[in-house]
């Protein structure tokens, strides 16, 4: 299976850091945020992974080249404008070929084990859930008996993590254009095409300084 990493954000609220630095450049313990994932890919056995880049992009490029010191293999999808979520993984679909493939948040930061997502995909989605964050507190979607669905009033909501396996005919009709990703998952949510599973384990959303503060301490502490 091959690993798409999302990398095309601007990181606006990580400024001035971000100023000069793709956000996935950014340094956690001393390291780049992306390395950590691309170390734990290449753990787990992905090998083959696909990067799309915007903001900065050739920085990364430069910083990572083909992978090999790090144990993968990398192909670019330079987008020049950032073209969302959805859209960035469509235009990378030629990359990243007619199987299912997993997807990770450039900007997320977490101990999850990905080799446990290389398994057949029974639908077009399943995601990673975690317990709602301080800054999201309500949540996105509910988890009921391994299927994924809209919040309803009174049940439990869990927060998308950022990490999924999608196949690619979840982008079936769409155009090369920005799109967001939600939409088309609410979409095959509707038909229950979208599995998922609830992740307890170390994860943190990189959005803010406060938040890239708490990887540090998470990283001090595991030391």
């Amino acid at each position: 299976m091959k690993a798409m990493i999302l990398a095309a954000g601007k990181g606006e609220r990580l400024r001035p850091l971000t100023l000069h630095t793709p956000k996935p450049l950014v340094r956690a313990g001393g390291v780049p945020l992306i390395e950590y994932h691309i170390r734990a890919l290449a753990r787990a056995g992905f090998t083959e992974l696909v990067i799309n880049h915007a903001w900065l992009g050739q920085q990364i490029e430069d910083h990572l080249g083909d992978g090999s010191r790090l144990g993968v293999s990398i192909a670019y999808s330079p987008e020049g404008e950032p073209l969302e979520t959805g859209g960035g993984i469509f235009r990378a679909l030629p990359l990243l070929g007619e199987e299912p493939f997993l997807v990770v948040n450039g900007d997320i930061w977490t101990d999850f084990d990905f080799g446990s997502l290389n398994r057949p995909l029974a639908g077009l989605a399943h995601l990673l859930l975690v317990d709602n964050p301080a800054h999201h507190p309500r949540g996105d979607f509910s988890l009921l008996d391994g299927l994924v669905s809209e919040a309803q009033e009174g049940q439990e909501t869990l927060t998308y993590s950022g990490i999924s396996v999608l196949h690619p005919a979840l982008f079936a009709g769409c155009a090369d254009a920005a799109f967001k990703l939600a939409p088309l998952l609410r979409s095959a949510m509707a038909r229950g095409l979208v599995s998922g599973e609830r992740f307890s384990g170390r994860w943190v959303d990189v959005g803010t300084h406060e938040r890239l503060a708490e990887v540090e301490r998470l990283l001090a502490g595991a030391a």
